[in-house]
């Protein structure tokens, strides 16, 4: 689909209920959108929203959270949704930080918590 908006989602450990959970509650409004997500966060999008077509990267400590990084950098990624998981300890650390400073030279939106995110959907919806 030409012109269509690309929206990335990644979650941490054990963010990744919750990235369900927001997809499946958001799901009409993410249907607007090309999505594409690390391997198991997007596994796990597809089984809570099988309707939704979700092109899954490698799992983010395998490459995923660099292959997004290189699409935020290349303009192919329009908007970042990152649930990190602060209570556990943080292998991924590099990852986070690689991937927020791209999307904040990029000047691209991005949440990084299930507050921010629903102000972004809310945005998206309304805008």
């Amino acid at each position: 689909m030409a012109g269509q908006r690309c929206i990335a989602l990644i979650a941490h450990d054990e963010k990744k209920d919750d990235m369900a959970d927001f997809a499946r509650h958001h799901q009409k409004v993410l249907s607007n959108f090309k999505i594409v997500a690390t391997g198991t966060t997007g596994g796990r999008v597809q089984e809570a929203c099988p309707e939704l077509n979700v092109i899954r990267l490698k799992s983010g400590p395998l490459g995923g959270d660099q292959q997004i990084g290189a699409m935020i950098a290349t303009g192919e990624v329009d908007m970042l949704i990152f649930f990190t998981d602060p209570l556990t300890a943080m292998p991924h650390d590099v990852d986070v930080k690689a991937l927020t400073r791209l999307a904040t030279v990029y000047d691209i939106p991005m949440a990084l918590n299930r507050a921010t995110a629903e102000k972004l959907v809310d945005f998206n919806v309304a805008g």
